[in-house]
């Protein structure tokens, strides 16, 4: 079942997920970091741990967050859908803008104004 999850997936989004695993594995390794230990800090098991860093989908992202949490990485992690990293979304909403803006009404309604 995993196989055909894992199959539906975009190759892009495979390939990303398989980039941010080995950058977290490269990251625990440049901290010297054992296994044991970064499951341990996660409150992962070692096996969910070496999923992660595979890239695995199938992996929960809050477990992905809170590994990143604990390799002191998680900063970035609030900033990914951030809209001002999004310049298709941004330009969709400046098409969406108003040509003018008229200055308000004076006076009440029904004065003829």
């Amino acid at each position: 079942m995993r196989k055909k999850f894992e199959n539906t997936l975009p190759i892009p989004v495979r390939r990303a997920l398989r980039k941010l695993g080995a950058e977290i594995r490269d990251a625990r390794r440049r901290r010297r970091i054992p296994t044991t230990v970064m499951a341990e800090r996660a409150l992962i098991s070692r096996m969910t741990l070496n999923k992660i860093e595979k890239g695995d989908p199938g992996v929960s992202l809050g477990f992905y967050a809170t590994v990143l949490f604990v390799l002191g990485m998680n900063e970035r992690l609030a900033d990914l859908a951030d809209p001002r990293y999004d310049p298709v979304g941004l330009s969709l909403q400046d098409a969406l803008l108003p040509k003018r803006i008229r200055a308000p009404r004076s006076g009440k309604p029904g004065d003829g104004v």
